[in-house]
């Protein structure tokens, strides 16, 4: 098996190791502490990173990690794992049905791979580089929807938006006077998976770090999606804004956005 199957398999492997982690902590009791006023994590989001970060260690000794719970290495390889174990934790903790497990790989700073695995609804989302994106196996693309006023939209909003002045409300209130709806679910990795699915038509939000979007930025584009940030520009999980779309929307929500500013 080549590097870049193996790599492909342990991911897959993880997510669905890590997500029957996640579902079975939903019937115990959950420990809850907090990294913020609102931003909380609990003994599963810990103990599902551990298992992931355990198992590419044993298969790839010198990969480098980047986790969200703070299990890093850093070397000189070319690959980067970029590991959320639980987003959507609020939505966990209040045992709300919409969160993932999300794995990205890069080389040499180019997403290589993108997994993603819901385990309530049992969808794993899987993107590889030039190859497509497939859900459970069968490929999907995003919707064909054209006009802002037929487009199902959804966003997002930090931890912060109590206190920080860019918060995201000035851009949902201009968009939602547009948009036949917006929502907000609470998981921005599942949330760009469901942009590639077909099953919202765009997506946009402020203050992601590259573990909620590595994998999921992936996996919007190889579904024939558009990334950018809010003012058109390419793309990057380092930028603080994240903007998904199924392309023929996108210049519609970036006049938005930017207008919004």
């Amino acid at each position: 098996m080549d590097e870049i199957s193996l790599i492909k398999k342990v991911a897959i492997a993880s997510a669905k190791q890590a997500g029957r982690i996640l579902k079975e902590g939903m019937t115990r009791g959950l420990t809850i502490s907090y990294k913020g006023d609102l931003n909380l994590v609990t003994q599963i989001d810990t103990l599902s990173e551990q298992t992931i970060v355990a198992e590419i260690r044993k298969h790839f000794r010198h990969h480098q990690i980047l986790a969200e719970e703070g299990h890093n290495y850093k070397s000189d390889s070319p690959y980067r794992w970029i590991v959320d174990p639980l987003d959507g934790t609020t939505n966990y903790a209040h045992r709300f049905p919409y969160f993932c497990v999300s794995i990205g790989v890069e080389f040499e700073g180019s997403m290589l791979l993108g997994v993603i695995y819901d385990p309530v609804r049992q969808e794993m989302f899987v993107a590889e580089k030039g190859r497509g994106t497939t859900l459970n196996n069968k490929p999907i693309v995003v919707s064909q929807v054209k006009e802002m006023s037929s487009a199902l939209l959804v966003t997002g909003f930090a931890y912060n938006v109590r206190t920080a002045v860019k918060n995201n409300l000035n851009h949902f209130s201009k968009i939602v006077k547009k948009a036949q709806g917006v929502r907000r679910m609470g998981s921005a990795a599942l949330d760009l998976c469901y942009v590639a699915a077909g099953r919202f038509d765009g997506f946009w939000e402020l203050n992601l770090r590259p573990w909620d979007t590595s994998a999921g930025s992936l996996i919007v584009t190889e579904a024939g999606g558009t990334m950018s940030n809010f003012s058109g520009t390419p793309f990057s999980i380092d930028h603080p804004e994240t903007l998904a779309s199924n392309g023929k929307i996108h210049p519609a929500m970036v006049t938005l956005l930017t207008d919004a500013k």
